[in-house]
């Protein structure tokens, strides 16, 4: 039996939603409903079907890439071998095992449409693996995302089938030990089988669809902070008028406003601070709404490619065709991620920036520098600063985009390729980064509180400041506050989720 089983379920009879994936870094149960078993039989039944018919069908009688020339193995096995072995190359970090499962789980959507020919048992055995706390090893560098994400799935499948590594309940192990721990059985595959799990872009839209989860909840915070620290200030709330914003023309930009008024109700100005306040507060809305256009581009092209299907060739049995084409070049997603990238380091910019002001007493009415309670003998928020600058230097370093960064391979077959899977990575590296900066304003203003500032007027920014204060008691003497910190950005997911009843 396998171990691990969880209560957390999906359907691949409905679509996916890139906030589903979070749920594959535990066990999670997936259905597998008749419909969706009887439309992927009636592929595999046609791939067999043309298999035997003297048809040319790349990745089951040739060869892969350039060389699609010549004749592939003759036994299923061996072309299995052949489809996996070639693309175990890879190398770097491992990729977290919620990444590597998300992709898992990405992959078995795109082959339970029914497009891909792969048989039964790949599928029930990606399902049981979910259910487990088996995750396959797979490095994080070698793919171009060109033909699929090749080497990152190849990893997926070598560890299934025992082979290389694989992490259970978090520590990495030979594939075979982990599976055995896990209860799973060996994966095996044939020639179709093979190329089916490695010939799609599943790691570039599960990277990105768990880098867009964490963006909808950053874009919140956002907001959240943005709020907390106007009251905090005791700043005049002009900036997020309601015909001002509508006057602006974007749709998002009003959203932002109106959440950041809506956090606001019941505070009133303090009356000292100047009639117009610096850009990180006054054009919050403006700056938060354009990332919340962003994320929500981003957020749109992922479902597409969540649901959809990236093999090649694809098999259509109810009209009796094979497809050879390019769904597995994942340029929509390198553009969307990029893009993303771009949002994300923009609202680090702005955490940044609303932490400096914060700790420098001239714009603060007052309030001593570094937050501290006694300057100089104390210290307070002055390393989280440095920390911050450092953090927003290695966003920004990360901004350039991968999509434009083709280079010829594969003996010209692939020349033009999108390099989808690294903009992912990168997308989802600057999310988790944005939850420190985040962190360490939440922090800054529960410490700006402890130190002069207004506690908030606004009910419910007086309760989120509360439970912040819980978290992090207020900085009387140094103390280290890394582990502060993240138990911060996890309570600001937690809040922000629960606003939006998610």
């Amino acid at each position: 039996m396998p171990v691990g089983t969880s209560s957390a379920a999906v359907n691949l009879a409905a679509a996916l939603e890139p906030a589903q994936l979070e749920l594959a870094r535990g066990p999670l149960h997936v259905e597998l409903p008749g419909a969706v078993r009887d439309r992927i039989a009636r592929c595999r039944e046609f791939v067999l079907e043309v298999s035997g018919s003297g048809r040319a069908i790349y990745g089951v009688t040739t060869g892969f890439g350039p060389l699609v020339e010549f004749e592939g193995r003759a036994d299923s096995v061996g072309q299995s071998d052949n489809t996996i072995i070639h693309h175990i190359v890879g190398h770097g970090e491992l990729l977290p095992p919620a990444v590597a499962r998300a992709a898992v789980l990405a992959r078995l959507f795109s082959l339970a449409q029914g497009r891909s020919g792969v048989s039964e048992q790949v599928v029930d055995s990606l399902c049981a693996m979910l259910d487990t706390e088996f995750a396959p090893a797979v490095p994080k560098l070698g793919s171009v995302g060109a033909s699929g994400d090749l080497q990152p799935l190849a990893y997926v499948a070598h560890a299934l089938r025992g082979h290389g590594n694989a992490l259970f309940q978090g520590k990495l192990m030979p594939a075979g030990e982990a599976l055995t721990r896990a209860g799973l059985k060996k994966l095996e595959l044939d020639g179709r089988d093979a190329l089916a799990l490695v010939n799609g872009v599943s790691v570039t839209a599960a990277a990105l669809g768990l880098a867009v989860a964490q963006a909808i909840r950053a874009r919140r915070s956002a907001e959240l902070l943005s709020a907390l620290m106007t009251d905090v200030l005791g700043c005049g709330t002009e900036f997020t008028s309601v015909g001002l914003l509508a006057a602006f023309g974007h749709p998002d930009v009003a959203d932002s406003g109106a959440a950041i008024r809506t956090w606001l109700e019941g505070s009133t100005p303090s009356g000292e601070r100047p009639l117009q306040e610096v850009y990180s507060i006054r054009c919050t809305p403006q700056l938060i709404g354009a990332a919340g256009t962003s994320v929500r581009h981003a957020e749109e092209v992922v479902r597409r490619d969540l649901n959809g299907v990236s093999d090649n060739p694809l098999f259509f049995p109810e009209i009796k065709e094979v497809v050879h084409g390019g769904n597995f070049f994942g340029q929509p997603s390198a553009f969307a991620a990029d893009q993303l990238n771009v949002a994300l380091v923009q609202l680090g910019n702005l955490a940044e920036r609303q932490l400096d002001l914060l700790v420098d007493p001239r714009r603060t009415s007052g309030l001593p520098p570094m937050l501290s309670p006694a300057p100089g003998r104390q210290h307070a928020l002055q390393g989280v600063q440095i920390s911050a600058t450092a953090t927003v230097a290695a966003m920004r370093r990360a901004a350039v985009p991968a999509s434009v960064q083709s280079l010829p391979t594969n003996l010209h077959n692939q020349d033009v390729v999108p390099f989808g899977t690294q903009a992912a990575f990168v997308a989802l590296d600057q999310a988790n980064l944005l939850r420190y900066l985040h962190a360490a304003l939440a922090v800054a203003l529960r410490q700006a509180v402890h130190v002069g500032a207004r506690r908030p007027q606004a009910p419910r920014l007086a309760a989120v400041l509360d439970r912040i204060a819980e978290e992090v008691p207020p900085i009387v003497e140094d103390r280290p506050l890394d582990v502060a910190l993240g138990r911060v950005a996890d309570l600001l997911d937690r809040v922000v989720s629960e606003v939006e009843g998610v």
